[in-house]
């Protein structure tokens, strides 16, 4: 039995009246990866209507080695609607599995982790590094600010000693069995689903001792200081018509590819590469 069609056919009748809508859609019909609402939207229109509700939390993804989990991690920013990407290091990624979503993120480009702490704190933002390392808080426990910049490293060698050195604390995904990390992934979804949980649905951290959550102290962001959409487009425009891997690109420019990552994982989990 053959799959059922993914979206909607050619618009029947006649056309509406709608600068958001594509012409080439309306005749085609629209099979694209995006929700109801958006179907036969123009792209930028999508962007333009996303922009009014993105949440205040970044994803930066180390990409030194075009780990192949980055699409999964881009994917995942866009389901949350997350105010930008952050790729670090190479400007070039591994597209696979992102299902083209980059289309309706911001996606800058930093050098390396320190032109990302550069950016972070000229608007006062912290930056918190997810990765299983010894002395890393307890994500479950730790009360997330509101406007952050969730970094998450390759897969395998996980955050590099330069993004530890970046960050402002260190959060770790508890885990129960045999395995020394999840999957990249993985892990960065569960991050970005516990800032989720905390600030779209108030679900207050609990620390099983009874001690208050952890993160008060890396609270650094303040109110108007978070990138606005206008904002983001500003430093996309910085940097356009740059190859990809030429060199130091300045900071905070996008990223013509898109994004990459990983989440601090100990050991490559080549079976779910793919």
């Amino acid at each position: 039995m053959s799959a059922p069609e993914v979206g909607v056919g050619p618009w029947p009748g006649a056309w509406p009246e709608d600068d958001r809508l594509d012409p080439e859609l309306l005749e085609q019909g629209d099979r694209r990866n995006v929700v109801d609402r958006y179907r036969y939207w123009r792209v930028e229109a999508i962007v333009d209507d996303l922009d009014l509700s993105r949440n205040p939390f970044h994803v930066a993804i180390e990409n030194w080695a075009h780990d192949l989990n980055i699409g999964s991690v881009v994917r995942t920013a866009n389901a949350f609607n997350a105010a930008a990407v952050h790729v670090v290091g190479r400007r070039r990624w591994n597209r696979r599995g992102a299902m083209v979503t980059d289309r309706y993120l911001h996606v800058l480009h930093h050098e390396d982790p320190a032109a990302l702490a550069v950016w972070a704190g000229r608007l006062g933002v912290p930056v918190l590094g997810v990765d299983n390392l010894p002395g890393a808080l307890p994500l479950e426990t730790f009360d997330l600010p509101h406007a952050c910049v969730l970094v998450f490293g390759q897969e395998g060698p996980g955050l590099s000693p330069d993004a530890r050195s970046a960050c402002d604390a260190l959060l770790s995904v508890a885990q129960f069995g045999s395995t020394r990390s999840i999957n990249a992934g993985a892990a960065a979804a569960i991050a970005m689903h516990a800032w989720v949980r905390r600030h779209r649905f108030g679900q207050q951290p609990v620390d099983p001792s009874g001690s208050p959550p952890k993160g008060s102290g890396v609270g650094l962001s303040r109110p108007g200081l978070v990138f606005q959409p206008a904002d983001l487009r500003r430093e996309q425009g910085r940097g356009e018509g740059k190859g990809d891997d030429a060199g130091a690109a300045p900071e905070g420019t996008p990223d013509a590819e898109g994004c990459g990552g990983g989440s601090g994982q100990r050991e490559p989990d080549r079976s779910q590469h793919e």
